[in-house]
């Protein structure tokens, strides 16, 4: 006999709902699966952080990247060596 269950929709916070890049692609923020020249992974980057400048949530964006030891991405206009960075310097 099977058992019922429900299925409960987990919303992100409010701020991710309200992130300028909530309405763009993801690619802008994380690097491709395989190679990435260098040039392209700076006009990557270039075209996330210009996105990040403009957001109303960006200290709350990185704030999270921070406290959760995100790896890879733009997170609140910074890649993650420039988060790392912020660490050691803390």
């Amino acid at each position: 006999m099977a058992g019922t269950f429900t299925i409960h929709a987990v919303q992100p916070p409010i701020w991710q709902q309200l992130a300028a890049c909530n309405r763009e692609s993801p690619a802008a923020f994380y690097p491709p699966i395989g190679a990435e020249k260098k040039h392209e992974r700076l006009a990557r980057e270039r075209v996330a952080k210009s996105i990040c400048a403009g957001c109303s949530v960006r200290s709350l964006c990185l704030d999270q990247a921070v406290a959760n030891d995100e790896r890879y991405g733009i997170w609140g206009g910074l890649t993650a060596d420039e988060r790392r960075s912020l660490g050691r310097s803390a």
